[in-house]
């Protein structure tokens, strides 16, 4: 089976998954793709130091791409509260620059080890949450603009130096700091997943048109195309499917399914 052929299978199944994530849980679905993506794509570069940009800018392409389904079907479903999307999304393209200039400056063994802890700390904030899913407010809280743009710009700058939407950031924040229902939430974190990836994709697409080292066949800068059209092509299918389960299943099953999911993601950085 010819390598790109044998990669755009893999990618089918793994974008089915993560669209589903995407539609469920309001993440991006980097923290999936991006350790698929390590093992798949080594066969088809002929550099190693071609690795990392071609996976993240691969990422970030696809999860730009999801969101969208992703987003039009949480509107549609009335889970993205319009008032709280500026002062966001204003800080997390803010961050999202800022990660992309100290890209080459920050420890990444540093930074792996700051995102593990704080993923298995929300994740015991998550799953001690859930017990209290029921009495979460149907109305919007009040939280000041300068603070969810703070909080923005910090999910901006590490999303962007770690290639992923910040959905596992920003949803145990919304849900435990700032009180938002679950729901509204996860499509509040699919707005910001849309954003980061969208600003990432723009760098890396410049970035990869304008190296001088060979990129390897049916590539668009650094965006390995059989990668990135095997993952859309389910995941934009399984995104409102799973944005159709976040609004059946119960708030207290969807708070522990995202808690188990941040324990495995912070357990599998900390001990790799």
């Amino acid at each position: 089976m010819d390598v790109a052929l044998h990669i755009f299978t893999y990618c089918l199944l793994l974008g089915a998954l993560v669209g589903f994530l995407a539609g469920l849980l309001g993440i991006g679905g980097g923290l999936i793709i991006v350790p698929v993506l390590i093992v798949l794509l080594p066969s088809v570069l002929n550099d190693s130091s071609l690795l990392m940009p071609v996976v993240l800018s691969t990422s970030l392409a696809a999860i730009l791409l999801t969101s969208i389904s992703t987003l039009l079907a949480h509107q549609r479903s009335g889970n993205i509260p319009l008032s709280f999307l500026p002062p966001i999304l204003g800080g997390i393209a803010i961050g999202a620059l800022i990660g992309g200039y100290f890209a080459d400056v920050i420890n990444s063994d540093h930074l792996k080890l700051f995102f593990g802890c704080f993923s298995l700390f929300m994740s015991l904030q998550m799953w001690l949450g859930a017990k209290k899913a029921d009495n979460c407010p149907k109305a919007l809280p009040d939280y000041s603009k300068p603070s969810l743009t703070g909080v923005g710009a910090i999910v901006g700058t590490l999303s962007s130096l770690l290639g992923i939407g910040g959905g596992v950031m920003l949803v145990p924040f919304l849900t435990s700091v700032a009180k938002l229902d679950m729901r509204r939430a996860i499509g509040v974190s699919a707005a910001g997943g849309f954003v980061v990836s969208a600003m990432g994709s723009i760098g890396y697409l410049s970035a990869g048109l304008n190296t001088t080292i060979a990129l390897p066949s049916w590539s668009l800068g650094y965006i390995y195309l059989p990668a990135l059209l095997g993952i859309i092509s389910l995941s934009l299918l399984t995104a409102p499917f799973g944005v159709k389960m976040a609004k059946v299943l119960p708030v207290k099953v969807l708070k522990r399914f995202f808690a188990i999911l941040l324990f495995v993601v912070g357990s599998k950085i900390l001990i790799t």
